[in-house]
């Protein structure tokens, strides 16, 4: 057995608890990390506020990260002992009709995401004699993490891994909402709704896509500013005025396409992001909404009659095992920010002190760095 330090929860709603765990060793195709960072982002919140319901407690959080490969199982194929890694909350098979099709993202596997145990059922960490059910089959809030290799991407060693974490989750998601997603166009208007930990980057995706006007909405001035550094035109407070504004510009049409990146969804931002939009635009959700809600206020008519377009977003549509290295190489030439989004940094026993403060909107992104961290 494995001894590590992780932050669990014990029923929901609730708090962060770090306690002293047990890992197994790494079986097939699994790998010991030892983690280095890890981003406290908002999906792991709703499992602590219980917007979405777990199965099994004690949970352990955490699937933004960044470590060190400390020990591998029977059948690594592609990761040795030092390599340095950035996790995949999906674990990308590479065989399923989805993976074969590039749509790691959408990959089988991640039907295991909400059960918290291995594939084969099992649990790798252990407290108090039960199992404990990890955040996507990863729990980064731990000094080490027993995980399959293919939730895996190594990347150079030279990349600070407190900034690299960030491409576990809250860069790519982000990105790929305005790229992929909304697929933006130079010339474009695109509102961007919630400037956070994925909101930021969805601004940094629409800029870099070409778009001549990238409207952030927030009503924190924190995010405001920071989405003004990194690439929006314009920052404003509420979707009204954004709407307003992009109608401005577009002789009455509306934005080209709107991002809702909040940190809660709510029927009511999706009504707002569908009246923004011109016809033929586009709506992406990227924001996660409490599993209870069922019904959202878009009239079908006009769906219908604007040729309007609903389009759901995860991890950005990305297929991180070929686009997290391919995001590193756009961080090293100045293309993209990782640097800057780490508004402040927090020990593992820090963790609710670092929940408290991204409620309060005092942070783009606080990152959790482990003993050793350098």
């Amino acid at each position: 057995m494995i001894r590590t330090r992780a932050a669990l929860l014990m029923e929901q709603p609730g708090r962060w608890e770090v306690v002293e765990a047990e890992l197994d060793p790494p079986g097939d195709h699994e790998v010991l990390v030892r983690m280095v960072a890890s981003g406290l982002c908002h999906s792991d919140d709703h499992v602590a506020k219980a917007d979405g319901r777990i199965p099994y407690f004690p949970y352990c959080g955490g699937h933004e990260g960044a470590g060190v490969v400390e020990g591998i199982g029977p059948g690594v194929r592609d990761l040795r002992v030092g390599d340095h890694i950035v996790t995949s909350f999906i674990p990308g098979c590479g065989r399923c009709r989805f993976c074969g099709r590039g749509l790691q993202n959408l990959c089988q596997s991640g039907a295991m995401l909400g059960q918290g145990t291995q594939t084969d059922g099992s649990f790798k960490m252990h407290f108090g004699g039960v199992g404990v059910a990890r955040s996507s089959l990863i729990g980064a809030f731990a000094d080490y993490s027993v995980m399959s290799e293919w939730s895996c991407i190594r990347i150079p060693d030279d990349v600070p891994l407190r900034s690299a974490a960030l491409l576990g989750c809250g860069v790519p998601t982000g990105w790929g909402s305005a790229v992929n997603a909304a697929e933006v166009e130079p010339g474009q208007v695109v509102i961007v709704m919630g400037v956070g930990g994925i909101g930021i980057n969805a601004v940094q995706g629409a800029a870099h896509a070409g778009a001549g006007r990238v409207i952030a909405v927030d009503p924190v001035g924190l995010k405001r500013e920071a989405a003004l550094r990194l690439g929006a035109t314009d920052a404003l407070d509420s979707m009204e005025a954004a709407a307003d504004l992009a109608r401005s510009v577009t002789d009455g049409q509306g934005a080209d396409s709107t991002i809702i990146t909040v940190g809660v969804l709510s029927g009511e931002h999706i009504g707002q992001a569908f009246d923004s939009v011109r016809k033929g635009g586009t709506v992406v959700i990227t924001a996660v909404a409490p599993m209870a809600l069922d019904h959202i206020p878009v009239s079908p008519f006009v769906l219908a009659m604007y040729q309007k377009r609903l389009q759901g977003c995860l991890y950005g549509m990305m297929s991180p095992s070929s686009d997290v290295p391919r995001l590193l190489d756009m961080y090293r030439s100045g293309q993209l920010k990782l640097d800057e989004l780490v508004t402040r940094t927090y020990r593992l026993d820090e963790i609710n002190v670092g929940y408290a403060d991204m409620h309060a909107g005092t942070n783009i992104r606080g990152v959790i760095e482990f003993p050793g961290a350098g």
